[in-house]
């Protein structure tokens, strides 16, 4: 196997690249050991017997992956998060889902007729206080008053 140290120099010149991407074909090195000129490692370009390889670049495959499956809710235990829960949610947007899903169910109750306006109204204005932590805590609290059956 010759030294085709010089040879490789050359040729990374001209392919404008470095020597690490210049490719020689195996079969071709006893005679491309003779040649010592640019011209004749030119021709050898032109040959095909050099080459310059692609660039190899980072693949974005296990990072797409990972995008997925974070989309899927998964990867979101304790060893990755950063930040407190306020800043990973803000009180605002717990405010919103919360009082939104409350004021959903009380319009469903008042439209399925199960509860009168004059009690929607009234537990609307307690919803909209912050006296209910959820849904379910609102429909106990229902339940409790006597407005709908199954008192616990």
């Amino acid at each position: 196997m010759p030294d085709l140290t010089n040879q490789r120099r050359m040729a990374s010149l001209l392919l404008k690249c470095g020597e690490g991407r210049v490719w020689i074909d195996p079969a071709s090195q006893e005679e491309l050991a003779d040649a010592v000129t640019r011209s004749d490692i030119r021709s050898a370009i032109k040959a095909g017997v050099i080459r310059k390889k692609a660039i190899q670049g980072t693949s974005r495959a296990r990072a797409r992956r990972h995008a997925e499956e974070v989309a899927k809710g998964r990867h979101s235990g304790p060893g990755s998060r950063r930040g407190t829960p306020l800043a990973r949610v803000p009180k605002k947007e717990r405010w919103m889902r919360r009082i939104r899903a409350q004021r959903a169910l009380l319009t469903e109750l008042r439209g399925q007729k199960k509860i009168t306006p004059t009690v929607y109204r009234e537990f609307y204005r307690r919803a909209k206080g912050g006296m209910f932590r959820s849904r379910a805590h609102l429909l106990i609290n229902l339940r409790l008053a006597g407005h709908l059956p199954g008192a616990s």
